[in-house]
């Protein structure tokens, strides 16, 4: 523990803000702001300067515009299947939950953003991207340890990966003062998802979006399914249909974006309310299952940026979030079950960057985050979580060098009220610094170098902590160590190339104090969440797209992506005394090796995309043997796609076929995935 008290820190933090806001007054804003690329779309045609030293060092894996569009994706979950180095825990359908791990280090330790501000879970940590479907995302961008730019709220920092899901801004073209879109999706399981998109332009300074959808399936889809005896033979082999797979869903959002002399500001609400029927895992020929789940989801949020001169900018962030979920197990013969959990989050921050010369910038931000859980549960622990943090972050950028450098303190306050007990009090400080160098290059041929070291941290969960029987208050929080080395290689564009570009990283990360759940006392059925792992992870990504234009109407695009992880358990180095033993084993659902292409070709203005994804083995559990082995799989989509221009509106038909060999697999043991299913898409922009 630093020597610094935490109450220190943030008086220093505060009273530097205030500085920075006393400097604010003296200066006078100007016209042109110096870090224009670094502020996001303005609402009004503007034409700006690029200064390289600005942008970031570690640039993302994105997906965005059309190239996101040209995917057969239905869902956030669904596009970052194509980013090097993921794993999507997937259990199947369209209402099925998606949850995102990078880099073999865990759901958790993944941060995911909207619109700039943290989706958060403080009950399980999960956040299920399968909600967030892409009719209204702009841009998809995965970053490994943390954003390389210093100016960004302290929670920003605090992740071991992140992703950030922008949604779409209003655009509006020929001087039009309205737009929007209306897209109709329907194909195999059932499906039925229109959605309504409208922008309004209400000044020349504010502009506003709202849009609407509605998913519905029956997720029913046939699967093949068979069992294989510890010695390898087959036991039984049938064809059934997955049941109890149904959802609906209603998604509303609305924004409101403003411009300023410098500045921005924007406003969002967000209402997602869903009903879903959660097939289980076929297990003991048991081929369906009742339960059910609920979840209504509100936030509301809003962003207010501004720059001072040459010299200073500020941000501040607020948000609210309430969300509820209901689940229910009507299985009498297992355990009735019928449980409400209510979650709320208040979040704030505020930040200031200050340049005291051309080439070094200082930041400095102040965030605070309160959670709450309160259920119907009896027993219930009904915990409170006051989490406060603090940054400072320098860059420094010499010649063709650049140097980000960030140091976050978290203090974490838990107090539990359950009824009739004693109250818990949890108290974690943790000191986590991270430092980025990049050599950029202005010659073709020359390739960029990167490199980045990165401690960070995640708290466990209210479920590790408190869950009725199961949870342990005497958790530690898991820890995690990354290094990375990498280079990106970009051939100048020619006549007949328009894009070559060539990534690669090398990396090692290392989680502690990994929180797992082993059995408690004597009886295998009761478990108890416990601070018993080490995991050891070696790996490389590697990312190769290119754009080219053999004939002057015919484009041909191209990305290929690569994962190599070697992630071993270490936790326990007397368990490997047999074949069973789990100790430098990969650990569960890691595959060793993955691949994704995505391929499209595209002549005037009709399209042809193939995309095609690899798993390679992998193991249901540390104890690589025979009985929790997983055999690899693959998918092949392709869609097609061709606009009718009708006066100034456009109607865009898209064929989609997934699972072109009609493959079967799972992602997670037990839960089949779909076979060869279609989805036929009719969308009107205007």
């Amino acid at each position: 523990m630093p020597a610094i008290r935490i109450d220190l820190f943030y008086i220093a933090t505060i009273s530097a803000l205030s500085l920075c806001v006393a400097d604010m007054q003296g200066q006078e804003p100007v016209s042109q702001s110096r870090d224009s690329t670094a502020m996001p779309e303005m609402l009004k045609e503007v034409t700006v300067s690029i200064d390289r030293h600005k942008e970031e060092v570690v640039a993302p894996k994105s997906l965005k515009g059309a190239e996101l569009s040209r995917l057969n994706a239905h869902s956030v979950a669904d596009a970052v299947r194509y980013f090097a180095g993921v794993q999507l825990k997937d259990y199947g359908g369209v209402g099925g939950i998606k949850t995102l791990d990078i880099r073999s280090m865990g759901t958790n330790h993944m941060g995911v953003f909207y619109d700039g501000l943290p989706l958060g879970n403080a009950q399980n940590g999960q956040i299920d991207l399968g909600k967030f479907s892409l009719d209204n995302i702009e841009e998809i961008a995965l970053y490994n340890a943390q954003k390389s730019t210093i100016f960004q709220p302290a929670r920003d920092f605090a992740s071991s990966g992140s992703l950030y899901i922008t949604s779409r801004r209003p655009h509006f073209l020929d001087g039009r003062r309205t737009a929007g879109s209306v897209t109709f999706r329907t194909g195999s399981f059932g499906l039925v998802n229109p959605s309504l998109r409208v922008d309004r332009r209400i000044t020349d300074l504010i502009s506003a979006t709202a849009s609407v959808e509605y998913t519905y399936a029956t997720g029913r889809y046939k699967f093949r399914y068979h069992k294989r005896l510890p010695s390898g033979d087959m036991a039984w082999d049938t064809t059934a249909i997955r049941r109890n797979g149904d959802i609906h869903a209603l998604r509303a959002e609305a924004g409101l974006y403003g411009t300023l002399d410098n500045g921005l500001w924007t406003a969002k609400a967000y209402f997602y309310d869903s009903g879903r029927g959660i097939p289980g895992a076929i297990v003991n020929n048991v081929w369906k299952n009742s339960q059910r789940q609920w979840d209504r989801n509100f936030f509301a949020q809003g962003r207010f940026r501004q720059k001072y001169g040459e010299r200073l900018e500020l941000m501040a962030n607020a948000k609210y979030a309430r969300d509820r979920m209901r689940y229910l197990n009507p299985d009498t013969t297992l355990m009735l079950i019928d449980n409400t959990f209510l979650q709320q989050e208040t979040y704030v921050s505020a930040t200031a960057q200050y340049s005291p010369f051309h080439f070094w910038d200082i930041a400095l931000a102040a965030d605070w985050q309160y959670n709450t859980l309160d259920s119907d549960m009896t027993q219930f622990a009904y915990p409170r979580r006051h989490h406060f943090m603090g940054s400072v972050a320098t860059a420094i950028n010499h010649k063709e060098w650049r140097v980000r450098g960030s140091l976050l303190l978290s203090e974490i306050q838990d107090r539990t009220h359950p009824k009739g007990k004693t109250e818990h009090h949890k108290h974690i400080e943790r000191l986590t610094p991270a430092i980025f160098i990049a050599r950029l290059s202005q010659k073709a041929y020359v390739p960029e170098l990167r490199a980045f070291w990165k401690k960070a941290f995640r708290m466990p969960t209210f479920n590790d902590l408190y869950y009725t029987d199961i949870g342990n208050a005497r958790l530690n929080p898991e820890g995690t160590t990354q290094l990375d080395f990498g280079m990106t290689w970009r051939l100048k564009p020619t006549a007949f190339a328009e894009l070559l570009e060539l990534s690669a990283d090398i990396y090692h990360n290392r989680v502690t104090d990994k929180i797992i759940a082993v059995p408690k006392g004597t009886g295998q059925y009761r478990w108890m969440m416990m601070n018993i792992g080490l995991v050891k992870i070696n790996g490389a990504d590697i990312t190769c797209a290119t754009t080219l234009k053999p004939y002057r109407e015919l484009t041909c695009r191209l990305r290929l992506n690569y994962t190599y992880q070697s992630a071993r358990d270490y936790s326990d180095p007397s368990d490997n005394t047999d074949a069973a033993g789990t100790y430098k084993g990969q650990i569960a659902y890691i595959p060793m090796h993955a691949a994704s292409v995505a391929a499209g070709l595209q002549w005037h203005n009709a399209e042809i995309n193939y995309s095609f994804i690899y798993t390679g083995e992998r193991w249901d559990g540390s104890s690589n043997i025979r009985a929790n082995y997983i055999e690899p799989w693959y998918t092949s989509d392709l869609s097609a796609s061709y606009p009718i221009t009708i006066g100034l509106s456009t109607l865009r038909l898209t064929l989609e076929i997934n699972n072109l060999a009609d493959q079967q697999y799972e992602v997670i043991r037990n839960y089949p995935m779909p076979g060869r299913n279609f989805k036929i898409i009719a969308q009107w922009n205007f």
